[in-house]
């Protein structure tokens, strides 16, 4: 079995969330009624160490589909037109200042939601909350930045809300005064968080980072959240991270976190109450 086909017939039980991770920064979130996307990257990308699960044209019909920014492993303008085909009324949350290039692409208007941080928009079962996240257009001579203060903000990230369980999706960032104290008041759950860092030579060469694996953990255990799924630190040979680092690190100084470290197209179900753990089939 495909994993387009195995994601389409998944079984998950009311109050699981399945959660497929695709490469870099695309994952695939699922429960017994909704199938969301997350910046998903899905074409022959020149350079890209990891090929594509499954094409746009064969991924499976999505309900949403939620990009963080425009750099293109989370916009892909060769991944949406086939989404566009496959889930002809999912709705696309990207942020306020990007959207037109949705439209570009081939979006219809009326699937566009135009988003910014502390927006909160309804999805059925799924809330998603939408977060700042601090990234960078290039180097040089942007610095990391929310974006154009003119326009909005550029840069977001994402908790989705499921019954009693919050995944957090971080988009592309750095650490922030502010970011941890408001994942704990959103009482995340699971974090996926990006590990691949940043430096000054591979921002000399135009390549923009985020939190590295020590802040990774640290945002985590000061935000409460029990479980992160590390993410964007497998794709391009110049941007990797270490995982290794991360597992280090987090065993010496914050072992009550969990940590899981996902095989490319792995299934990961999450219940947030074990006792009463369903089966799945």
């Amino acid at each position: 079995m495909g994993l387009s086909e195995e994601i389409r017939e998944a079984i998950v039980p009311d109050g699981m969330v399945s959660i497929w991770w695709l490469g870099q920064a695309s994952f695939v979130l699922r429960t017994n009624d909704q199938t969301i996307y997350i910046d998903p990257f899905l074409s022959e990308f020149e350079g890209r160490l990891i090929p594509p699960p499954f094409s746009p044209e064969e991924a499976p019909p999505a309900s949403a589909i939620l990009i963080t920014h425009d750099h293109i492993d989370h916009l892909d303008p060769e991944t949406i037109p086939g989404l566009i085909k496959n889930s002809p009324e999912a709705k696309f949350l990207v942020p306020n200042p990007i959207s037109s290039q949705l439209l570009d692409i081939g979006v219809p208007s009326e699937q566009i939601i135009g988003v910014q941080p502390e927006d909160n928009v309804s999805l059925g079962s799924i809330a998603v909350h939408v977060t700042p996240a601090m990234h960078g257009e290039s180097f040089p001579p942007y610095a990391y930045t929310f974006g154009d203060p003119q326009e909005g903000y550029r840069f977001v990230g994402y908790v989705l809300e499921y019954g009693d369980t919050r995944i957090y999706h971080a988009g592309d960032t750095i650490i922030f005064d502010g970011l941890a104290d408001m994942l704990r008041k959103l009482n995340v759950d699971v974090g996926l968080l990006p590990i691949n860092g940043r430096n000054y030579f591979r921002e000399k060469n135009n390549l923009v980072g985020n939190m590295d694996e020590r802040e990774a953990v640290e945002l985590a255990a000061e935000a409460h959240i029990s479980t992160i799924i590390p993410m964007h630190y497998d794709m391009f040979e110049p941007n990797l991270g270490r995982p290794d680092a991360l597992i280090s690190y987090l065993q010496r100084f914050h072992p009550e976190i969990t940590c899981v470290f996902l095989a490319r197209f792995q299934r990961f179900n999450y219940f947030k109450s074990p006792q009463k753990l369903p089966e799945v089939q």
